[in-house]
């Protein structure tokens, strides 16, 4: 690891302009789980870090009625899994957090260096994605405000420029007729990262599907949502059988990647395999 220097601004226009001065020989130090990692292995080498540390208001989780919540980018994955309102109104939220890597990471890695980081084998996008959140950004110019679709470009790559920095995720409010459910599958119980993950958000009354949201992750560059199953599933009650035949269509709709963990196919099958047994779980179809 070579020399860097450690700069901790004030305020997040102080960060800003300390990004935009230093350009492409910085990085952004927020929990500093994933950045650490690739510069022990010299995949970077950035001659400062901007620490964030000392911006308290990052951290903050708030939630109101009307508004919806609103995540600081400083507040920890442990964080949003205690957080007694993300446990009340967004539970799949909580219960995804609380599943993020292992302790160590949940308790020092943030959720908007999660976000910025943009691995596709993560666990917050895609659940942010089926709950419709959005980020904000703050830069040298003012605050842009981008849905997460629009935030992930593609592989390890965001929407961000190089002053701004993630202050905040935005989550709607929760209507009282919606449920959730956020799944993954690991190849291994020693494994900490996802091969497959799917978030379904529902409105729903008793069994039938008033509105359906569903984004795949893991198994694809970015997570994807999926609006022909979707579709499907709006306005039929939700059987086991309604259930593989939206999967079905899930795993159709997907580009999976290719890689050392596992192919198209082997991914696309497990996207299948999840998406059925969400589906029918949220609506308690699934088989004893």
């Amino acid at each position: 690891m070579r020399d860097f220097e450690f700069l901790q601004p004030a305020s997040v226009a102080e960060a800003s302009r300390m990004l935009a001065d230093l350009g492409d020989d910085c990085r952004v130090f927020a929990g500093g789980t994933a950045l650490m990692l690739g510069m022990r292995q010299r995949m970077l080498t950035p001659s400062h870090l901007v620490s964030l540390g000392r911006l308290e208001a990052l951290r903050a989780i708030r939630f109101d009625a009307d508004v919806g919540l609103r995540i600081g980018a400083l507040a920890r994955h442990a964080d949003v899994a205690r957080s007694p309102v993300v446990q009340a109104h967004y539970p799949m939220l909580a219960s995804m957090a609380a599943r993020v890597a292992n302790p160590q990471v949940r308790n020092q890695g943030t959720l908007g260096g999660n976000l910025c980081y943009a691995d596709p084998s993560t666990d917050p996008p895609g659940c942010l994605m089926a709950l419709q959140a959005k980020v904000v950004l703050s830069g040298l110019h003012g605050e842009r405000v981008l849905r997460i679709e629009d935030f992930l470009v593609d592989y390890y790559t965001t929407a961000l420029q190089p002053d701004e920095i993630v202050t905040e995720i935005r989550v709607p409010a929760p209507t009282p007729d919606m449920d959730g459910q956020y799944s993954r599958f690991l190849r291994t119980a020693a494994e900490h990262r996802p091969l497959a993950s799917v978030a379904l958000v529902v409105r729903r009354a008793g069994g039938v599907c008033r509105q359906a949201r569903i984004a795949v992750g893991a198994s694809t560059p970015i997570p994807t949502r999926l609006p022909r199953a979707e579709a499907f599933l709006e306005g039929r009650t939700v059987t086991a059988d309604v259930a593989a035949q939206a999967a079905e269509i899930v795993a159709a709709d997907i580009e999976p990647v290719s890689d050392q963990r596992g192919d198209a196919a082997y991914r696309r099958e497990m996207v299948r395999v999840v998406a059925c047994r969400t589906i029918a779980g949220l609506f308690g179809q699934l088989s004893e």
